[in-house]
C-alpha cells in the first residue's frame, strides 16, 4: 500500500482513488479548551475510513468540522481538490456529504417510510406551491423519490416496518432506519458516527454486513467512528487515530494495531 493518496487496491480486490476529502491542520477550540490540534487526514476515494480513539479524543468534533457544524479556528478542508470555504451543513448536504448521529436522531412519531423520505429533501426542486397541489412536476418527483426510498427500504431489509413509527421500533432498527435516511440522499461521502453503538452482536453483525454493502453496491465513501476495535480492524480500509486531540497514529489496521501510543491510548497509560 505505498502513496496510499494516490490510491491503491485492496486485498480483496477493490480499487480505492484519490483523496475525496481532505482536513488539513486543522484545530478547533471552544474557549480555552482545545478539541482538535493540527490535525491531517485524508479519505479516499471509495474506502472505509475508521476514525478511533478514547472518550473524549475529538472524533465527533471532527465529523462536526467536516460537515459543517463547526468551524474551525485554523486548517483548512479539501473537498474534491477544492478548498472549501466555511458553509452551513444544508449546504455541505447538497455537495452530497451525509451523516447519521452518536444520539438517534430520527422523527419518532414518523414512520420509517416517511424519515426515509425526509433523506430526500436536498433532491426536491419542484415548488411550493406545486408541491401543495400535488401536480405535474410535484407529483411525478414523488413518485421517483418514493422509487428511491422503496429500494432502499429493500436495500435494508425493513419492508415490514416501513409504515410503523420508528419510535416503536428496537433500537437496532432505529438506526438501521437512520441509516436509510442518510442513504436517501445519494451520498458520495458518508459519515457515520458510531453506528453500531449500543447493539447487541447480531445487531452489529448486520450493520456491518449492511455497511461493505454501501460501499461495495453504491460505491459509497465511508468515514465512520466506531469504539469496537473488532469492527474497525475487519471493515476499515485505514484507520485515523486521535487522543486528546491530536493524531496518533494513521495507516492500515494491522499496523495502527501495533502502534505504541494507540495501545498506550486504549490501554489507559498514563501521559507525562
Amino acid at each position: 500500500m505505498n502513496n496510499p493518496s494516490h490510491g491503491f487496491v485492496t486485498p480483496d480486490g477493490r480499487r480505492i482513488g484519490g483523496p475525496v476529502l481532505e482536513v488539513r491542520n486543522i484545530t478547533l477550540r471552544f474557549g480555552g479548551v482545545v478539541a482538535l490540534s493540527n490535525i491531517s487526514f485524508d479519505v479516499l476515494e471509495g474506502e472505509i475510513r475508521a476514525i478511533i480513539g478514547p472518550n473524549g479524543a475529538g472524533k465527533s468534533s471532527m465529523l462536526n468540522v467536516i460537515n459543517g457544524f463547526y468551524h474551525p479556528q485554523e486548517g483548512e478542508v479539501w473537498y474534491r481538490g477544492a478548498k472549501r470555504e466555511p458553509l452551513k451543513p444544508y449546504q455541505i448536504a447538497h455537495q452530497g456529504v451525509a451523516r447519521t448521529f452518536q444520539n438517534i436522531a430520527l422523527f419518532k412519531g414518523m414512520t420509517t417510510l416517511d424519515n426515509i423520505m425526509s433523506g430526500r429533501l436536498t433532491k426536491m426542486k419542484a415548488g411550493m406551491l406545486s408541491q401543495a397541489l400535488w401536480f405535474g412536476k410535484a407529483e411525478a418527483e414523488e413518485v421517483a423519490h418514493r422509487e428511491a426510498v422503496e429500494k432502499i427500504i429493500d436495500f435494508l431489509e425493513i419492508q415490514g416496518i416501513r409504515k410503523t413509527p420508528v419510535g416503536r421500533l428496537p433500537y437496532g432498527l432505529q438506526k438501521r432506519v437512520e441509516l436509510g435516511r442518510a442513504l436517501a440522499a445519494d451520498p458520495s461521502l458518508l459519515l457515520l458516527d458510531e453506528p453500531m453503538a449500543g447493539m447487541n452482536v447480531e445487531e452489529k453483525e448486520d450493520m456491518c454486513r449492511f455497511i461493505l454493502d454501501v460501499n461495495d453496491e453504491f460505491g459509497t465513501t465511508i468515514a465512520l467512528i466506531e469504539h469496537d476495535m473488532g469492527v474497525v480492524m475487519d471493515i476499515a480500509d485505514r484507520v485515523v487515530v486521535l487522543d486528546y486531540g491530536r493524531k496518533i497514529g494513521d495507516g492500515p489496521p494491522d499496523e495502527v494495531r501495533r502502534n505504541q501510543d494507540v495501545i498506550d491510548a486504549y490501554l489507559g497509560v498514563s501521559h507525562d
